[in-house]
């Protein structure tokens, strides 16, 4: 993780909303963010651009003001956010031990085949010492 994004305020709910969008769709103007959440939950488009607003504001999002409608797109990367999330979901809740939240995990919830072919992939990997 970059010296920046450690620096970063965690995204609220709301803010992981808008930023799933960014991540799915690229970069997105208010009006393409409104329509995608309000088909969700109904937000309006002044919600959607005083979160925007705000986001940026944050360093979440950045901005291109070069034409009329500002396009918006995600600061973050998906894949850093989720390794931050995990990385203090782990500290808080499961006193630091990953292997107690993929125990609580596999546990509670049926994987896939391929999610299990993924899994001991990376098992294996682990033991060889391939990864960290």
């Amino acid at each position: 993780m970059t010296p920046r994004e450690q620096t970063l305020p965690r995204p609220t709910e709301a803010e992981l909303e808008i930023l799933q969008v960014l991540w799915e769709r690229g970069a997105c103007t208010v009006r393409d963010v409104h329509e995608v959440l309000h088909r969700r939950d109904g937000t309006g488009y002044t919600t959607a651009l005083k979160m925007l607003q705000i986001m940026h504001d944050k360093g979440l999002v950045e901005r291109d003001e070069s034409q009329r409608a500002h396009v918006y797109r995600a600061a973050v990367s998906k894949q850093r956010t989720q390794k931050r999330f995990l990385a203090d979901l782990v500290k808080r809740v499961f006193d630091g031990s990953p292997s107690r939240l993929v125990l609580q995990a596999l546990g509670e919830h049926k994987a896939s085949p391929g999610e299990l072919r993924q899994i001991r992939a990376l098992l294996d990997d682990l033991e060889r010492g391939k990864r960290k």
